[in-house]
């Protein structure tokens, strides 16, 4: 029986559209081939997601991760870290604003956050 999903990454679906493509795929095929391979990971015993979580909270180290836990961290992380968390976006914000804030220019030189290169 067929049933419509919405999904918010909209990344993840130009991701599998592009790898349908390829494989010679439908997009929901591709995408019900990688649900599939993440349900055996999660079911081959070699993945613990309370120890996922725990090490994406920093709780524990990422030597503690197996390679199939290492890669789904490794994902986990690049999202998190591309997001402001928060509170982030004001700081900086508030850092820009009281001309502390710099940056490097093209050239490598020092740029305040007023545009002024140093020195």
């Amino acid at each position: 029986m067929a049933q419509s999903v919405k999904f918010a990454d909209d990344a993840l679906i130009d991701e599998a559209r592009a790898v349908a493509d390829l494989q010679s795929r439908s997009l929901a095929g591709q995408i019900t081939h990688w649900a599939r391979i993440g349900r055996a990971i999660e079911r081959s015993g070699n993945f613990d997601h309370l120890k996922l979580s725990r090490v994406l909270a920093g709780q524990l180290p990422t030597a503690v991760l197996t390679a199939e836990e290492k890669a789904v961290w490794s994902e986990r992380f690049l999202v998190t870290m591309s997001d402001p968390g928060p509170g982030e976006e004001t700081f900086f914000n508030e850092l820009r604003k009281s001309g502390k804030a710099v940056g490097l220019d093209g050239s490598g030189k020092i740029v305040y956050a007023d545009g002024t290169p140093e020195g």
